[in-house]
């Protein structure tokens, strides 16, 4: 949120600097993510000097120029050719100087001595819109005639720099999205830090009802969720321009202005953090109902579009219809227009939950919904009303013509806390003085009602939703005491534990990390909330069993991920919009499941399961633009020996998995590995074309999906230990095997391994054959088997016996031929 150092002076007159402020504001808790030097115009009207036209004379060669002459309050007058039409000799007018900047929008142009028409033009004569302080471009800016030349048009139009603090306002600290708001808190730290100060409140004294001439009736039909409203009455307001210093007050922080009473509204939500609506009253009629419409009801909001409400949706009506959308948007046909005399101004307190469903429901974020959401103060509301039809009576003129139309039928109380000194110093970790505790309590506006020896019982005021419960109370006296305040203790208290299977399964973590970080990887983290469209028609992940919200922020965010794939995909096609298609992933994270068949009434979470998973993505080319190699797509191939890394780092027994293939709507082509037990480890492949379209993603993706949950269960008893290297050598023979299309690797290593337990170290496979010259339905697989026995040296009688006992098994068990 931009909060103005200039205004924020208004209410604690402090002399930090703006970065001192900052600096104050972060280590109480609202951290400051930046200050910036802003000017009410863009530029500061730096170059600009006021100027008086000494002579007007038509251009010999244009029937709209003008060769002027103009004193700038110096020696020489000053030539310009001038192409407005009210320009004239006598005049007062904004001149701007060689090497002056102008802005038009985020372009800049810089004035030049330059030709125009073959007149010389050393400047140029300006309108409202080319210096940024109105929007005519009739023609230029003629000031009164006692101006001084060479007066700097920044003096004349009272220029002042300001600057803006970049407040990260979090979601529990609704109290400080205003600038008195920010301000109750700096007030606390000034007091804290010994400076006496005062923290001053904007007076509402002058108001007064000056008739009842304009008298409208409220009704609140639904008061759980408007439990306090407030209103009254102004007549015979003009709409117009707001005065300078509301329009530089609003544009310093990001708000155009658009017409005094809108801008009183604007003003006020950002002074005091209390949203208010201004109708006209005409519109409203005799009567203003809050209440709910029937669902389906057609509203055209103020932004032109028609919606259908809900029935949950809280309305504010007259008896014709509905106007505005309580604590949300306005109507199109109710707000303030150019026309408007009369206005109904509206303070309230709507419920946080029945606003923010309202929102949400039609993705509408305003300044309104964004407090209202978090929770505002409910005894402001009357207040805040005051002070803005004050505002309005200044700005807009006009007479208070009702009396505060108030509907509160449960009156909010402040929250009763009591908290002890021995809890408070335990917490904290150092024993803060009765005094200082009592001082920062006092300058929060924390009421102190009775005090003994032990503690303190407390009121806390209701605009600090997040503050209820006594250890908020002591994080409040912590974050205005100051963090850097308490020493780190040179003891250090501690217990002995034991390492359990979380520790074990976090340092793997780190090591797998390590190994794929060392082969080019990067690790992604995504969140774990997604698009429920994804899993739209998927057999392996059925939209049935999806984690819904329900209160998603967008369709986008509406559901908790079943599978790591789509947040990989996401990443994948963000990183190759950029130019950057040669990618390696991996991530470590939940996925979660629901079960329609477990629900419990009585045991909630029963239906529900999450499993942590690791999820590996390889994309794009192995090997590019290098001068050794040529350019080389990457595999599944690759993927696999990732995968297979993974498994021996973690000492897992690849001869003792189950590999198959995988048919998986996500896949076009995977494999499935289980363990002996039937338990899924990990699944692997090519992904298929139409999830890759979903995202706009033209090259293959590779992707691996690995439980680790299931992983830790199988190296449970597994220690990895090392060996020494045999000091005998290694026997390697090659078998050329003809063998049915359809068998697969996988089934000529295991038939192997079954056959020789002892002294078979290793198969593979090191060409594939099919051709013409084989039989139909055939192909030829050269396939190396190696040997080695511990303890002794392998002679050609133990190798021979192997091999033709391994030529007998593939030929019984698979049909396979030698070649």
């Amino acid at each position: 949120m931009n909060i103005s150092y200039n205004w924020l002076k208004e209410y604690v007159n402090f002399d930090l600097s703006p970065d001192e402020v900052a600096a104050a504001l972060t280590s109480i808790g609202l951290e400051t993510g930046g200050v910036e030097e802003v000017q009410t115009v863009k530029g500061g009207l730096e170059g600009l000097v006021i100027g008086e036209v000494l002579t007007c004379t038509e251009h010999p060669n244009s029937d709209h120029l003008h060769i002027t002459t103009v004193n700038l309050g110096n020696d020489e007058p000053t030539q310009i050719v001038c192409g407005a039409p009210n320009v004239a000799a006598g005049q007062k007018v904004i001149v701007a100087t060689l090497g002056t900047k102008l802005y038009d929008g985020e372009e800049c142009f810089t004035i030049k001595k330059s030709k125009i028409r073959g007149v010389e033009s050393i400047g140029m004569i300006c309108a409202e819109n080319e210096i940024g302080i109105g929007t005519d471009h009739a023609g230029i800016i003629v000031l009164p005639a006692d101006v001084v030349p060479g007066t700097l048009a920044k003096d004349y139009y009272n220029i002042k720099s300001d600057y803006i603090l970049e407040v990260d306002i979090t979601p529990n600290r609704a109290d400080a999205c205003s600038h008195f708001g920010v301000a109750r808190d700096l007030y606390a730290y000034l007091i804290q830090n010994g400076y006496k100060k005062q923290l001053i409140k904007p007076s509402v004294d002058a108001f007064k009802v000056e008739n009842h001439d304009l008298d409208i009736e409220v009704i609140v039909e639904n008061n759980e969720a408007c439990p306090r409203y407030d209103g009254l009455t102004i007549k015979g307001i003009t709409v117009k321009e707001s005065p300078e210093w509301m329009q530089n007050r609003l544009r310093a922080i990001g708000v155009r202005p658009i017409n005094n009473i809108v801008d009183i509204t604007n003003y006020i939500v950002h002074e005091l953090g209390q949203p208010l609506h201004c109708f006209d009253a005409d519109v409203v009629g005799k009567k203003l109902i809050v209440k709910t419409l029937p669902e389906g009801t057609p509203f055209t909001t103020l932004d032109g579009i028609e919606r259908k409400l809900s029935e949950h949706d809280l309305m504010i009506c007259n008896e014709e219809g509905p106007m505005c959308i309580a604590g949300v948007f306005g109507g199109l046909d109710s707000g303030v227009t150019g026309k408007t005399v009369n206005i109904f101004l509206e303070s309230a307190y709507f419920h946080p939950t029945w606003v923010r469903k309202t929102a949400r429901r039609y993705g509408l974020n305003t300044d309104a919904s964004f407090r209202f959401e978090r929770g505002i103060d409910p005894l402001y509301t009357d207040y805040v009303l005051k002070h803005a039809a004050l505002l309005v009576k200044e700005l807009g003129g006009g007479t208070i013509s009702s009396e505060i139309k108030e509907v509160y039928p449960v009156p909010f109380s402040k929250f009763n806390v009591d908290i002890t000194y021995k809890k408070i110093n335990t917490l904290i970790g150092k024993e803060i003085p009765v005094e200082v505790v009592k001082s920062i309590l006092t300058s929060l506006e924390i009421e102190i009602t009775n005090e003994t020896a032990e503690g303190l019982s407390l009121l806390v005021p209701p605009y600090r939703v997040d503050v209820q419960r006594d250890v908020d109370v002591i994080e409040d006296i912590l974050r205005i005491y100051g963090y850097n305040n308490v020493e780190i203790s040179t003891t250090l208290k501690s217990s002995l534990t034991t390492k359990g299977e979380v520790d074990r399964s976090y340092k793997l973590q780190s090591l797998i990390s390590e190994q794929l970080v060392g082969c080019g990887f990067n690790e992604i983290l995504n969140n774990s909330l997604t698009r429920a469209a994804y899993y739209d028609k998927l057999t392996s992940y059925p939209s049935n069993n999806l984690v819904m919200l329900m209160n998603p922020l967008s369709a986008d965010l509406n559901c908790m991920r079943q599978t790591l794939l789509f947040g990989g995909l996401e990443s994948i096609a963000h990183n190759a919009n950029r130019k950057n298609a040669d990618l390696k992933f991996f991530e470590f994270g939940n996925c979660y499941y629901f079960h329609e068949e477990k629900k419990n009434a009585e045991k909630v979470l029963t239906a529900y399961s999450e499993d942590y998973h690791l999820g590996i993505w390889v994309t794009g080319k192995k090997v590019t633009n290098s001068w050794a190699h040529i350019d080389e797509q990457s595999s599944v191939y690759e993927l696999k020996a990732y995968v297979e890394n993974v498994f021996l780092r973690l000492g897992i027994d690849l001869h003792k998995l189950v590999i198959g293939n995988l048919t998986d709507n996500i896949f076009s082509s995977a494999l499935s590995v289980y363990t002996q037990g039937g338990k899924r480890l990990a699944a692997f492949g090519v992904v298929a074309k139409k999830q890759l379209k979903a995202f706009d993603i033209d090259n293959e993706v590779y992707y691996a999906d690995l439980n680790w949950k299931e992983l830790m269960k199988a190296i449970k008893s597994v220690k990895v230990s090392y060996k020494e290297i045999s000091k005998f050598p290694a026997v390697k023979r090659d078998l050329a095997l003809l063998i049915d299309k359809q068998i697969q690797f996988a089934e000529i290593e295991k038939i192997a391994y079954e056959t020789e337990r002892k002294l078979l170290k290793s198969v593979s496979l090191f060409d594939v054959y099919e051709g013409k010259k084989l039989e139909l339905g055939k192909k030829s697989y050269a396939v190396s088997f190696l040997l080695q026995d511990e303890t002794q040296t392998l002679n050609e009688k133990q190798i021979d016996k192997i091999m033709s006992k391994l030529v007998a098994n593939l030929e019984s068990k698979l049909g396979a031929k030698l070649r």
